[in-house]
This record gives structure tokens, C-alpha cells and sequence, in this order.
């Protein structure tokens, strides 16, 4: 038997005992929580007693004595938080600063699916987030994107088929394949699409899902091809009827799309086992003004859910989903992430302990290091914007375009026609997205109605799932002035008025984080959104986030790509 080999069986084994001996009483262990009032997810109640932990594991509870006791008395101890869908990039700013943000709010897991920067990067971007999340104190477990590029029609930094993630499986934090956007090509049997399904079942993995609305035998397709569970619900027959047909819910309430309270029925006996919290996508003022899971979790209590039932749906039922079997629950055995509250009408969050460590107490947050990330990853990653200097010759197009008319407080829009000018005073404004991994030029031009702009431009290197830079204006000259910032920023959003940028936020990695701290983030995001208003840009929509979803040809009814005006509906260039 190797030395080395020998030697990790009996470290393995020193530690195993060290385990038993506390849960056993024989020796103190590392930390105990004395008179703990804490909720048991086995038994649907609040518990009370000492918690013990060694070796970052709870060993029991009961009457302990430990090395470090801390007196419970008069508060409640909660598991861990866990997010079962984000897309860490959504946040704007690297993975240590996420954690930074989501640990004082008991976030001690999180399942995140890296598409956002795989469709920069390709599999590097799989590989750099995995190194930048890579010993956090908050568990950043993966599943691996499943749609890059989202659709044939999008021109992403790279195509990944079933081959080039097939490695990735191998990784003892990758829980399976990401959301499932194709749900087209999942029903009609796409080779590409099954390909990519039958892969993650035979290495014994999750699937997740993306299908809204998907009612009976298209449904039951999705289903049988092998995807397990949806966030895209919104309202309450969608859920039902996947609960129906044994898929998992994951209710989903982040910057984007707020569905909590429509949901909010699920939260009870005959559903609940089988939902969990999830985000989805959460902007640096929603993680700084209103928090992460346990704002889903104040809400639901708020709303009238049972508490404990809250509890078990924004920890132990996703940790069960993803056979994470060892977190979401205070008992033998299990990672010592525990939350400590007040009570659950206040619900403030005073402690936050991983594995038996406290990392967070009395508004204060331990430091931790940065991981190790590859400096051919580093480089990589601040280098993704090819492209040659513009102007408003390239802009310009004579001939009419689709207008793309957006719907007040929602992503979706609508057909308005057509248009061959800008006119400020209808609000018909020109819009574009320029390809900006392979210079290849491609620059898809339309029409946008509703966004309010009455002077400059607006731009942004941030634009779902591709991620090229859509840029809006009242004038050629602005527009191809903002897009020509944000290629000498390597990345960003950028407000353009008068010969000059009004405001800009640098996104250097990829062209969608910063790597800036998140407060100085979203001080700049901010700033450039009031900025952005300040243009006329209608004060009821967020003018980036609306900007980004406007190029995701997935959504309908009219989006813009590389190539010009798209019907989702029709599936016809317009």
C-alpha cells in the first residue's frame, strides 16, 4: 500500500475517532451551543438542548461540555441556508465578494450554474469559477450549462456539446447539468440536446429545468427526457402540475423575477417536501438592501407560511435534492452551518457559524482568503472583448426594422411594427447588439419602444445568455461612442450623453463581473442608473437589466441578435 495512501486512511481514521469520541461523551468537543432552542427538520418542530461540534461536524445533541461553549439561551438555531439556482455573475462582482455579501445573511450553500461566463469563455469559464470559488466559506457547488450558446440563433464566445463539460462531472463539487432552456429541442428528441441529458444520467447527476408553461404531453416529454425540477413558475397551475408528474419546484424570488408570492400556496403539507428557495439572479443593491435566502425566508413567515415549514424549504429539502446529504439539518453527522436568530417574527441574523467556525457576529464578518485562480485564467478572463473601433456609419440602416416593444414590469414584449428613423417623441428609439468575442463585426440592428430614452446612449457589455453588447440611442454617433467605451473599459455598462460617459460601471472579468468590492460596485450601478433616468429613461424599469434581457431569443415575442429583430413566437427574422 503507498505511503501516502496509508497515511490519508489513517489521518481519515484519527478524525473519525476524535468524531465519535465527542458524539459520545469521552472527550469535549470543539464547540458547543449550550441550551440551543433549534429547529428539527426531521420532526417538523423546535428542539432544545446542547449542540456539539467536532471536527466541523455536529456529533449530537443534548448535554455537552466543549473547548469553545457558547450560551444560546433565549435565541433559535436554524441550518444553513442553501440557494438551490444562481448564477453567481449576476451579482456583478467575483465569487469572494458574493460570499462576502450572502454569509452575514446564513447563506452557507449554494448551487450555481457558471452560463453567464461559459458563454464568454467557454469551458476556461467553467474552470476560472471553480478556482475563484474554491475553499469559500460558503459551499459554491456546480451545475454544469447545459445551453451554450442558449439558442443556434445567438453568437456566443463558444459552443459547448456534451463533450466538452463531460470532464467536468469528474469534479467532486459539480452536482449535475444546469437548467434546461431548450426545452424544444428536450421534446422533439434534438440529438445535441439528449446528447447532453443522456451524458449527466450516466454520471448519475441532476438535471435541472427551464420550462414555463409547459402543459401536458409536451410536459410529460420534458419530463421523461430526464429533468427533474423547474424555477420558472410564476403562477400556481404551472408548479402544481409539475409537482403532479414528480418534478421538484425551486420558487424563485431574485432582481428579475419575483414569484414568492404567488407561490406562496406551495408552502404547505401536500407540496412543500418537494419545493425549495432559490434566486436565480440577485444585483448588487437587492444583496446589499434586502439580503438572499433569508429575506425569502422573512417574506414567506410574513405571508403567513409556518416557520418551521420556511426553514425546511430555504435548506434541508434542496440539500436532499442534490443528495447533499451531510447540510440542511441540525443533527449527527451533519456540517456544523448554523444560523442564529432572535425569533422568527424579527428574524435578524446574529451569528453565522461553517463547520464549527463563527464568521459572522454582531454585524462584523471574518476575513477569509482568496482563492487561487490560474494566471492564464486571470488573463483570460480580462481579455474577452475583440473589437475595432466604431462609428455611426456602422449604426446606420436606411431601410425599415422591427420596433421591440417592451411591457411595463415585465421582461416579455410585444410586436410594434416597423420603423426606418428615430423618433424620441414616439419613444422609438434605435437599438443594436454588437458580436464582441470574435470581431467579427456582425452588428443586428432594430427599433426599441418604451425605454424612455430622450437623449445619448446606453450600453452594456452585460446582455442574456451571449453576452455581446446591446447598446440603445437616440443617436448613431452616441451609440457607436458608447459601445467604443466599453471596449477600452474591457468590459462594463456605460451612460453616453454630450461627448462623454455621464456614468459607467467596469466589469473587467469577462465583460460581466468587477473586481471591485460590491459596495463600490453598486455605488457606480447606481450612480449610472440615475444617471441613465436622468436621460429620460422611463424611471419604472432598471434601464440595464431590461437592456440584457432584450437580447435572450428565447423569450417572447420580439428580441434582437446579432443578426436583427427576432419573432421568438414565429421564429422569423422581422
Amino acid at each position: 500500500m503507498p505511503q501516502s495512501y496509508a497515511g490519508k486512511i489513517n489521518r481519515k481514521l484519527l478524525k473519525k475517532q476524535r468524531i465519535i469520541n465527542a458524539a459520545a461523551g469521552r472527550e469535549p468537543a470543539d464547540l458547543v451551543l449550550k441550551n440551543a432552542t433549534y429547529v428539527n427538520v426531521f420532526s417538523n418542530e423546535l428542539a432544545h438542548g446542547d449542540i456539539a461540534v467536532a471536527e466541523g461536524l455536529i456529533v449530537g445533541m443534548g448535554t455537552y461540555s466543549g473547548n469553545v461553549e457558547v450560551d444560546m439561551t433565549g435565541k433559535i438555531v436554524l441550518p444553513g441556508f442553501l440557494d438551490a439556482h444562481i448564477h453567481l455573475e449576476s451579482s456583478l462582482v467575483s465569487p469572494r465578494e458574493f460570499v462576502k455579501a450572502v454569509l452575514p445573511h446564513g447563506t452557507t450553500t449554494v448551487v450555481t450554474d457558471p452560463h453567464e461566463i461559459a458563454n464568454v469563455m467557454g469551458a476556461d469559464g467553467i474552470e476560472y469559477m471553480l478556482q475563484a470559488t474554491e475553499g469559500l466559506p460558503v459551499d459554491v457547488r456546480f451545475m454544469l450549462p447545459s445551453c451554450v450558446p442558449a439558442t443556434p440563433l445567438d453568437e456566443s464566445g463558444a459552443v459547448l456539446d456534451y463533450r466538452a463539460i463531460d470532464s467536468f462531472y469528474d469534479h467532486p463539487r459539480v452536482q449535475g447539468l444546469a437548467e434546461m432552456m431548450n426545452f424544444v429541442g428536450a421534446i422533439n428528441g434534438d440529438e445535441q440536446t439528449v446528447e447532453k441529458i443522456v451524458a449527466a444520467q450516466a454520471h448519475h447527476k441532476k438535471i435541472d429545468g427551464h420550462a414555463p408553461d409547459l402543459l401536458g404531453n409536451d410536459l410529460n416529454a420534458y419530463i421523461a427526457a430526464g429533468v427533474y425540477s423547474d424555477h420558472e413558475c410564476h403562477d400556481l397551475d404551472d408548479p402544481i402540475a409539475k409537482l403532479e408528474r414528480g418534478q421538484f419546484i425551486m420558487i424563485r424570488e431574485g432582481t428579475a423575477a419575483q414569484n414568492l408570492e404567488a407561490l406562496m400556496p406551495l408552502l404547505c403539507d401536500k407540496y412543500s417536501e418537494r419545493c425549495m428557495f432559490c434566486c436565480d439572479d440577485k444585483h448588487p443593491n437587492d444583496l446589499l438592501e434586502k439580503g438572499h435566502i433569508d429575506y425569502m425566508v422573512k417574506k414567506a413567515i410574513r405571508l403567513g407560511a409556518d416557520p418551521i415549514t420556511a426553514i425546511k424549504v430555504a435548506c434541508h429539502n434542496a440539500a436532499r435534492y442534490f443528495l447533499l446529504n451531510n447540510r440542511g439539518a441540525i443533527a449527527p453527522g451533519y456540517l456544523g452551518d448554523f444560523v442564529i436568530i432572535d425569533d422568527f417574527q424579527n428574524f435578524h441574523i446574529e451569528k453565522v457559524y461553517k463547520k464549527g467556525q463563527l464568521m459572522y457576529h454582531d454585524g462584523v464578518l471574518e476575513d477569509f482568503p482568496a482563492p487561487e485562480i490560474d494566471p492564464y485564467l486571470v488573463q483570460k478572463a480580462h481579455d474577452t472583448i475583440h473589437l475595432s473601433p466604431l462609428s455611426a456609419e456602422d449604426f446606420t440602416e436606411r431601410r425599415p426594422r422591427g420596433i421591440i416593444g417592451m411591457v411595463d414590469g415585465e421582461i416579455t414584449t410585444v410586436d410594434a411594427g416597423y420603423s426606418d428613423h428615430i423618433d424620441t417623441e414616439k419613444d422609438i428609439l434605435k437599438i443594436a447588439v454588437v458580436e464582441r468575442h470574435k470581431n467579427t463585426h456582425h452588428i443586428g440592428i432594430g427599433y426599441l419602444q418604451g425605454y424612455g430614452l430622450k437623449s445619448g446612449a446606453v450600453a452594456t457589455s452585460v446582455s442574456h445568455d451571449s453576452h455581446n453588447i446591446i447598446v440603445v440611442g437616440t443617436n448613431e454617433a452616441d451609440m457607436a461612442a458608447a459601445v467604443n467605451r466599453i471596449t477600452e473599459l474591457g468590459g462594463g455598462i456605460v451612460v453616453w450623453d454630450g461627448g462623454s460617459p455621464k456614468s459607467e460601471v467596469p466589469l473587467s472579468i469577462a465583460g460581466i463581473m468587477s473586481d471591485e468590492p460590491l459596495v463600490t460596485v453598486n455605488e457606480h450601478l447606481e450612480g449610472a442608473k440615475e444617471a441613465a433616468h436622468a436621460l429620460g429613461v422611463n424611471p419604472g424599469i432598471d434601464p440595464f437589466m431590461t437592456l440584457s434581457f432584450m437580447a435572450l431569443p428565447v423569450i417572447p415575442t420580439l428580441r434582437i441578435t446579432t443578426r436583427g429583430v427576432f419573432d421568438v413566437t414565429q421564429q422569423i427574422y422581422v
